[in-house]
């Protein structure tokens, strides 16, 4: 009766969650109240008849009133949130998590009945709740709806009382022996409906990380070990089925291991990838940044400490800001600094409101530089704890103002004239034609206004001087920024832009030796724009060379500005490419010249983004290799490869299949184990990959690479060197190299040579060296039959057949009942 009255209680508190109109937004829970409502009136009902029903029957009365409610219970827990929104890997691992607490809970079930004849009820009940209880207990752990766990926290605890009633019926226990099921009943039913009042309140959900992994693992490992020891302590030996069911605990608790290690090295991969990101954002900047502690002494400093201020790590790092600063501007920061945490910039009382911190600051040489500071205090934030000042230079900025009337058009350090002058002259100028050159000077150390002009910043306006016309103006921009606005045409500017690349990387006598200056020129023709566009094409084109690796001169052309476009849409999209599905592999045939079958076949990759369209190798290998992500596609294309020839090893094809890897990928430290990890995975035979290294990508690390070659050829695995040109400068490295197949260019870099006796040569040196020869880029019949009457076997190119997805190779493939070896 104490059980009845619970599950009476809660399914009233139920029954007032189901209030609403059909228009309420909050249909699903309302329906989930019902259902749950339902249940618990199950529950009381089934709890309260078994005082009336026949004592051989309270057994399977309590068996339908425990399969009645668990219906209910199910039906209305689908309809609260969270259930609909798991990733396929996350119910991927919830469903491991209950395959190893169901296997926990059915073997204890199974040895701790009593000994003898177990009834059928007992057994049917055993199996379906360890089923139940454990999709229940691994649900309860999701903390993103605090609400819905309650829930499912509940109805197990509820289901569990009921379980326990027909467990205690069957073996017709003694009456006292069923208030055990109280406690559950009414406990279970109170909790699920406190949690279905949060969920119908919003629940909203909780971001947070992964959650824990230790619950999932040891619950399941500890369930099983308690009952095997207490069926051992009062019991015994076990039978083999008992053997068996707890043999089966252990499989899934290794997968959640494997999984726990995969989510681990996920989450620890992200984390670095962005503090990765965020650090070479910061160090990549001219504003200094200061992470203040609560003493407001220095924690730490960016690196544009040391590049523009002169000061190094271990020299600041733990001092007072207070000593880094103007003794005459000192108090007045600390005293901003020192304000209540959320407010460190707030104004002194009676000044007006002032949102920088403006004051003189130390340089590593003893000088000092003007700087103002912008202030963001997160000392409240737990995970950082401290002031964080982002210092910037307004040295050059002030001294033209305090020595010179507002407005003046000269740079005082070097006579040139300011960005000011620039404008108003690019301005006046209206569509004249002309030229503006920008020149980014890397390698000007920081000006020295104490001593002088640095010597180094006075030789380069001079050498700037001494190149452009009596007519061009030269102007500093910047620390490193200069510009030469010129009359001249689009060609004579670009011979000016030669010349002054010349003149400024020529090594200039230093006071330490001799110095030498890497620059970067970007050229645009000055039409009908306005001085603000013609500075920012201009600045594009410096920005071109500068990437490409400075000393050249690159003009500015409506293309610039898409490229760069584009370049910044690889870099958003790429990331995360191959968990989204967005990689695809396609697939080249290699025939054999004799009789057109094929023989290999080659894994080319592709990138289908849903934004960018397909984009090929050569344009986001590159973008891959400067954001660190060559490995990752790497492994990604050699397990799918693998596991396509895999499948197309099932019908007796014997083909090898050829996988392009980098040179950053062939001198991984871990590449042979890799390898031979993923071979044996799928399955596939080692001398049936192919793994192909352009020659072009060997550069000066030759015996690295002949190292990690003779490891891969160790396993079994094929190598293969990509792109060879027929040509003798190619021929001397050739004996060095571990190769098996070769796969040769028909056509020489010089149109004037002739192709035919270099292939030759490397069909006859390939025989000899035992090294089988594959002619590339066949692009048509002629290129065929050359490659044929030069001795070559086989051939690939679109003139024998055009790269294609798996299924329209398996159609090729279908044409030839066997393969050619």
């Amino acid at each position: 009766m104490a059980g009845a009255g619970g599950c009476a209680v809660a399914a009233a508190r139920l029954l007032r969650l189901t209030a609403g109109d059909g228009r309420d937004r909050r249909v699903r829970r309302r329906r989930a109240a019902v259902l749950l409502t339902v249940a618990a009136a199950v529950v009381g009902a089934t709890v309260a008849v078994l005082p009336l029903a026949p004592a051989f029957h309270r057994a399977e009365v309590a068996a339908v009133g425990l399969g009645a409610a668990t219906l209910g219970y199910a039906l209305g827990l689908l309809l609260l949130p969270g259930h609909s929104r798991l990733t396929p890997r996350t119910r991927w691992r919830r469903g491991v998590d209950i395959l190893g607490l169901g296997a926990a809970l059915l073997f204890a079930g199974w040895v701790l009945v009593p000994p003898g004849p177990v009834p059928p009820v007992v057994r049917a009940v055993t199996v379906a709740g360890a089923v139940v209880l454990a999709g229940l207990l691994v649900g309860a752990l999701d903390r993103h709806y605090p609400g819905t766990a309650r829930c499912r926290l509940g109805v197990a605890a509820v289901l569990l009382g009921l379980a326990d009633l027909v467990v205690l019926l069957a073996y017709r226990a003694p009456a006292v022996a069923l208030l055990t099921a109280v406690p559950l009943l009414v406990g279970g039913a109170l909790l699920t409906a406190a949690g279905m009042t949060r969920a119908a309140a919003g629940d909203p959900a909780v971001p947070t990380g992964p959650s824990p992994a230790w619950p999932r693992v040891t619950a399941p490992a500890a369930v099983a070990t308690v009952a095997a020891a207490g069926h051992l302590a009062f019991v015994g030996g076990f039978t083999p089925t008992a053997v068996l069911l707890g043999l089966a605990v252990i499989p899934p608790l290794v997968a959640r291991e494997f999984i726990s290690i995969t989510d681990q090295r996920r989450w620890a991969g992200r984390l670095a990838a962005r503090e990765a990101y965020f650090r070479t954002l910061v160090a990549g900047g001219r504003d200094l940044v200061l992470v203040l502690d609560d003493e407001l002494r220095v924690r730490w400093l960016s690196a544009a400490g040391e590049r523009w201020f002169g000061l190094r790590q271990e020299a600041v790092c733990g001092r007072p800001l207070a000593d880094l600063l103007h003794p005459d501007d000192a108090p007045g920061v600390l005293t901003r600094l020192a304000g209540r945490p959320g407010n460190a910039a707030a104004p002194l009382p009676g000044d007006a409101v002032a949102p920088l911190l403006v004051a003189r600051m130390r340089t590593g040489d003893g000088g000092w530089r003007e700087t103002e500071s912008t202030v963001s205090d997160q000392r409240t934030v737990p995970e950082v704890a401290a002031v964080v000042l982002h210092v910037r230079d307004v040295g050059d900025r002030r001294r033209p103002e305090r020595g010179r009337p507002r407005g003046a058009a000269t740079d005082p350090l070097t006579g040139l004239s300011t960005r000011r002058e620039l404008l108003r002259v690019l301005d006046e100028r209206g569509g004249t034609p002309g030229a503006l050159l920008l020149l980014d000077v890397h390698g000007l150390g920081p000006a020295r206004d104490a001593a002088g002009p640095d010597p180094l910043l006075a030789a380069t306006a001079r050498r700037l001087r001494d190149v452009v016309g009596p007519r061009d103006l030269v102007a500093r921009l910047s620390g490193e920024e200069f510009a030469v606005v010129t009359d001249a045409g689009p060609v004579p500017a670009y011979a000016l832009g030669e010349r002054l690349l010349a003149a400024l990387t020529e090594p200039c006598p230093v006071p330490t030796g001799m110095a030498r200056l890497r620059v970067g020129v970007g050229l645009t023709e000055l039409a009908a724009t306005s001085p603000q566009d013609a500075v920012r094409q201009a600045d594009l084109a410096r920005r071109r060379a500068v990437q490409l690796g400075r000393n050249r001169v690159e003009w500015y052309d409506a293309c610039l500005e898409e490229e760069l476009v584009r370049r910044l849409d690889l870099e958003r999209e790429l990331p995360g490419a191959a968990d989204r599905g967005e990689l695809d592999l396609v697939y080249q045939p290699v025939l054999a010249l004799a009789d057109r079958r094929p023989a290999g076949i080659e894994a080319l990759l592709r990138w289908r983004s849903p934004v960018l369209g397909t984009v090929l190798p050569a344009e986001f290998l590159p973008v891959a290799e400067d954001l660190g992500l060559l490995g990752e596609l790497g492994r990604w294309v050699l397990d799918r490869a693998c596991r396509q020839l895999a499948d197309w090893s099932v019908g007796g094809r014997e083909l090898w299949l050829a996988v392009n890897v980098t040179l950053a990928e062939l001198l991984a430290p871990d590449l042979v184990p890799r390898v031979a990890a993923v071979l044996a995975g799928h399955g596939v035979p080692a001398e049936r990959l192919v793994l192909e290294i352009a020659e072009s990508r060997l550069g000066a690390d030759l015996p690295t690479v002949v190292a990690r070659l003779a490891g891969l050829r160790s396993l079994g695995v094929r190598t293969a060197l990509d792109s060879f040109r027929a040509e003798h400068a190619s021929l001397a490295q050739l004996r060095r190299l571990p190769i098996d197949l070769l796969k040769v260019q028909p056509r020489p870099v010089d149109p004037d040579e002739d192709a035919r006796p270099l292939i030759d040569v490397v069909v006859g040196l390939g025989e000899r060296l035992g090294v089988t020869v594959v002619m590339a880029e066949l692009e048509s019949e002629p290129d065929v039959a050359r490659a044929t009457r030069a001795g070559c076997r086989y051939g690939q190119g679109f003139a024998l057949a055009r790269p294609a997805t798996a299924e329209r190779v398996e159609a090729y493939f279908a044409e030839f009942p066997t393969t050619s070896r």
